[in-house]
């Protein structure tokens, strides 16, 4: 299996631990208080990984991809961010 893939397999399964384990602890204390400032800890979390995610995947591809398709990723991450901050 490569390196690249597994890596970022491992990064979004430990997104999904993060995530679900999150979602236990609001179950567990049960006020919406709390339920609330668990889910504003993981404001990071996503962005983060899905960074860190597209990021091995451009160096797997790296030797792949014609330097204008890899523009054009950057372009499209870029976008996402783009219209994630005019939300």
């Amino acid at each position: 299996m490569d390196k690249i893939v597994l890596g970022m397999a491992a990064l979004r399964f430990m997104s999904a631990t993060i995530e679900f384990s999150a979602a236990m602890l609001m179950l567990y204390f049960g006020r919406v208080e709390t339920a609330f400032k668990i889910n504003a800890s993981l404001v990071l979390v996503g962005p983060t990984i899905m960074v860190t995610v597209t990021a091995l995947g451009l160096v797997g591809l790296a030797g792949k991809v014609a330097p204008v398709g890899l523009i054009l990723i950057l372009a499209g991450v870029g976008l996402i961010f783009l219209g994630l901050k005019n939300i």
